[in-house]
């Protein structure tokens, strides 16, 4: 089935980053493209500025009369209004990974896959190949920064796509070479425990022909450090040699690898640098894990050891707060001061026993810890450890470190950062 050669298509959840990527494409391409979300964002604003018709609010009537595909997120609902109206219809209806899977047997598909990484990874390796000149379709979970966009489109056979592995979604891939960036417990509110996820892996793994290949750490780490970026942090050095390393796979040398990423921006709340006000720097990140967690504040620590470094974080989901309470208490330590925004929860039922300020009393006993409800409250404290600009310090004040504010979560808690930037 071949549903990328009819005319009209329509999204729901279309500002999501994966849905909107294949929207974008499919626009790009001369296709009528419409879609639906429950509420407005940066992505959806996006995609209006670029002439896509986007509802907001999910309701039958936005299935125009001449849809043929309707691609949905994997996120909505089978009692979705608009999904059922599509089945009523007997359109062509598909989540967005199965069409991503159609897409993918259509192209040489280099899938970049893992726990932690495969951002950055993904956009690293279409940063190479575009650079190398083998224009490839790039899809990756997030912007690029310098090119604002999820979505890059190349004329040539490669499709460069992040694999996600939430309920299994990148078995419907059919790479010619899979990374496997790292395999690390997380979706468990899908995943049974660690060995069900590893076997997903596997079975990804087994998807790959003979004569492709698949990349693991153990092959990556053996490239030389010996290159600089513009992205900080040990965990990027690690992105960017999975990244050198598939690259030499499809014929660029190690040595212009390196020299292509010299130049490389990063993406979106990605270690995202935002700027500066009153000499304190800010910077959003999308470290919801642990482990990510642990790594983007070990980054900032090494990048700015002059800073006092304060972490604004929003747990995301209550069943990863509450599986890894602890793990999170001994990543959030790392920082001098942490504030704990309100959980963010989706999928979930709220049950009202872990919060953001369960986990900012556990934390409170190593560091100093505040729940905070908004990003007003979040100001009135940021006012009263915001040391004054060295320019306007009075004589014999004392001496205070500028700050280093990170606000990190895989929810809105970027919508903050414009606000306490004021």
């Amino acid at each position: 089935m071949n549903i990328f050669n009819k005319t009209y298509y329509h999204f729901i959840g279309i500002g999501g980053i994966g849905v909107s990527a294949i929207a974008k494409m499919l626009f790009l391409q001369g296709k009528e493209v419409s879609g639906s979300d429950s509420g407005q964002s940066e992505i959806t604003d996006d995609l209006e500025r670029l002439g896509v018709k986007v509802f907001i609010g999910h309701k039958a009537e936005n299935i125009e009369k001449d849809t043929e595909v309707v691609i949905h997120s994997v996120a909505i609902k089978e009692d979705n209004l608009e999904i059922l109206e599509a089945k009523k219809r007997n359109l062509i209806c598909l989540s967005n990974p199965q069409a991503l899977g159609e897409l993918s047997k259509e192209m040489f598909t280099i899938a970049i896959s893992g726990t932690h990484g495969k951002t950055t990874t993904t956009a690293m390796l279409g940063h190479i190949l575009k650079k190398a000149g083998l224009d490839p379709t790039v899809i990756v979970g997030s912007k690029i920064l310098g090119e604002n966009t999820n979505f890059l489109a190349g004329k040539s056979k490669y499709l460069v796509v992040e694999a996600c592995e939430y309920k299994r979604s990148f078995l419907n891939l059919s790479p010619s070479i899979l990374v496997i960036t790292n395999i690390e417990a997380d979706h468990l509110d899908y995943y049974k425990d660690l060995e069900d996820i590893q076997n997903a892996f596997k079975e990804l793994e087994r998807k790959v022909p003979k004569e492709g290949f698949v990349v693991k750490e153990s092959d990556y780490k053996k490239i030389k450090t010996d290159f600089t970026l513009l992205v900080p942090g040990e965990h990027n050095i690690l992105n960017a040699q999975a990244a050198i390393k598939t690259a030499e796979i499809l014929g660029i040398p190690q040595e212009k690898a390196k020299e292509f990423l010299k130049d490389f921006g990063g993406t979106w709340r990605r270690l995202e640098y935002k700027g500066e006000k009153e000499s304190n720097i800010f910077y959003d990140d999308y470290a919801h894990h642990p482990t990510e967690v642990k790594a983007s504040l070990s980054a900032l620590r090494e990048k700015h050891p002059d800073r006092e470094l304060v972490c604004v974080f929003e747990p995301h989901q209550q069943g990863r707060t509450k599986l890894f309470f602890y793990d999170f208490v001994e990543a959030l330590k790392i920082a001098d001061k942490v504030f704990i925004a309100p959980i963010f929860i989706t999928r979930e039922i709220d049950d009202g026993i872990t919060t953001n300020k369960t986990l900012a009393d556990a934390l409170n006993k190593f560091v100093p810890t505040l729940a905070v409800e908004n990003p007003e409250e979040l100001k009135k404290y940021l006012d009263k450890i915001t040391p004054p600009n060295p320019l306007l310090q009075q004589e014999g004040e004392p001496e205070t470190k500028p700050l280093c504010i990170v606000l990190m979560g895989a929810g809105n808690i970027y919508k903050w950062t414009g606000e306490i930037m004021k």
